[in-house]
């Protein structure tokens, strides 16, 4: 059964041999693959949709460059370091940790639909090319652990976080899915996620639109969805947060028009004016208790 699903003879070596770099044996009742330590030039691989608990035959496949193994009975996501493996994915397994992850060009990690609790052993040092990080779907109470400066997209929807910690060095994050928690503060957000763009805040319980002030220092923030939280369901929902956050572009699904924007501007303005106006007869009060 195994052999049936070879394919893609590519040289090896000198050029006077060929091999296999091609497995796809997807939901095939497999319950082993230790027959694949033979073929070590595997470079594509999808044992998804089996039955599988044990992945340690992998370790021999030092070439390999892709992994599908979602749908299995995978405990964990551990391996020796593989130096080309540059996507893998592990999703719908029974994965509770994410330790034993370190391989050099992994671009892109799939963990949604597992069992994790908490983000630990992902090494910077390690793991220096992973740009997408998937974890929608699990049972994770907290974001640290994710010190991962080199992430551009974080996926953590469907947990069960109540706030934002530990992401300060993501300086490269650009999308962070934070959809379907119990997020009813923002803070956490720091001016280190200086390249975050797209922020998905749907289905949380944010209930005071004072807290988006908390955004302020996103500089590259443009794009932001609220829907389903208890504050998209105040009447100045949609002026208020373009109040606080002047460069946004776009709320839930609509983008702003220039009419809203620059009435946005100018409360914005007469909200400047009257704190200017509150501090003067402080700052002259003081001024007289001095001279005194």
């Amino acid at each position: 059964m195994m052999k049936e699903g070879l394919s893609l003879l590519c040289k090896t070596g000198n050029g006077l041999a060929h091999a296999y770099v091609k497995l796809e044996v997807k939901d095939r009742d497999l319950t082993d693959i230790y027959l694949l330590h033979s073929y070590i030039h595997l470079r594509y691989v999808d044992i998804s949709e089996n039955h599988l608990t044990d992945l340690s035959p992998l370790n021999y496949l030092t070439h390999l460059l892709w992994l599908k193994a979602d749908g299995n009975q995978l405990r964990s996501a551990r391996l020796n370091e593989l130096p080309y493996l540059q996507i893998a994915s592990f999703a719908y397994n029974q994965i509770t940790d994410t330790e034993g992850i370190s391989h050099p060009r992994l671009a892109s990690l799939d963990l949604k639909g597992n069992r994790i609790p908490m983000v630990t052993g992902l090494d910077p040092q390690k793991l220096i090319s992973l740009h997408t990080l998937e974890l929608r779907g699990n049972q994770l109470s907290s974001t640290l652990g994710i010190n991962l400066p080199k992430l551009k997209n974080l996926f953590l929807a469907q947990n069960m976080l109540k706030k934002v910690e530990g992401l300060e060095n993501l300086s490269n994050l650009t999308t962070l899915h934070l959809r379907d928690n119990q997020i009813d503060t923002l803070s956490g957000f720091s001016k280190e996620m200086k390249s975050l763009q797209y922020l998905n805040l749907r289905g949380n319980m944010v209930t005071d639109l004072g807290e988006l002030a908390k955004l302020q220092d996103l500089p590259k923030l443009r794009a932001l969805v609220l829907l389903d939280n208890p504050c998209a369901d105040e009447s100045d929902y949609r002026q208020e947060a373009l109040v606080q956050l002047a460069h946004l572009e776009r709320l839930d699904k609509d983008f702003y028009e220039e009419e809203e924007r620059a009435e946005a501007d100018e409360i914005r303005q007469r909200m400047k004016e009257e704190q200017e106006q509150e501090a003067e007869p402080e700052a002259e009060s003081e001024l007289d208790q001095s001279s005194i």
